[in-house]
């Protein structure tokens, strides 16, 4: 809308962040709930949708992600990758313009990783929004992004598509790209001369 979003008043704030979706680190989902009504909570939040018409978008975006005959289950019943495919059927129940991912493949096997990669992708594709996906797995990125920005040291270092970073000169992104230990980004966190502080660890016990 080309607001700047530091600038919104509180309900503005609050009305642009129901057109946001957001898939949490490790899912998130309410522990307390089951499958259904954790999808089904930001409709009841933010709607006063008729119960008929909630169930039909809860159990919509659980079958998307493969999971409506989970509808029932508990969370603590759930693996890894079922849990995040319910939490990705909570991010989209809304029919957001924007979907954000903090860290998806982080703690999955190959397989769901496997298969939250393809849902990022066809919910990219079918719902027709914008992804933004934070993630440290180079691999799965390249899959699935249009557009990649690395960043390093609180700053953008390089953007372009996955191909370009791949075959980009700049060190941080050859660091970050081949998984090297050494480069721009220290082994060491920032501490005294080494030997000094040896030297003087009595000194600084006392």
């Amino acid at each position: 809308s080309g607001r700047e979003v530091a600038q919104m008043a509180r309900g503005e704030l609050f009305a642009l962040r129901r057109r946001m979706g957001m898939l949490f680190q490790n899912g998130a989902l309410l522990t307390d709930l089951d499958v259904y009504e954790n999808v089904a909570f930001p409709v009841r939040a933010h709607t006063d949708l008729p119960e008929p018409l909630v169930r039909q978008l809860v159990l919509t975006k659980l079958h998307a992600v493969g999971l409506r005959g989970a509808a029932r289950l508990m969370p603590s019943g759930l693996s890894g990758g079922m849990a995040r495919r319910v939490a990705l059927a909570r991010a989209i129940v809304m029919d957001p313009d924007i979907l954000i991912y903090d860290e998806p493949f982080v703690g999955l096997d190959p397989i769901s990783m496997g298969v939250i990669c393809r849902l990022i992708k066809q919910m990219n594709e079918a719902l027709g929004i914008t992804s933004i996906v934070v993630s440290h797995d180079v691999k799965e990125l390249a899959t699935i992004a249009h557009d990649s920005f690395l960043l390093s040291q609180g700053r953008v270092v390089a953007s372009g598509t996955p191909e370009e970073l791949n075959h980009s000169d700049i060190p941080e992104v050859r660091q970050f790209m081949d998984g090297l230990a050494d480069g721009p980004v220290p082994f060491h966190f920032p501490a005294p001369d080494y030997r000094d502080e040896l030297l003087n660890s009595d000194e600084g016990a006392r």
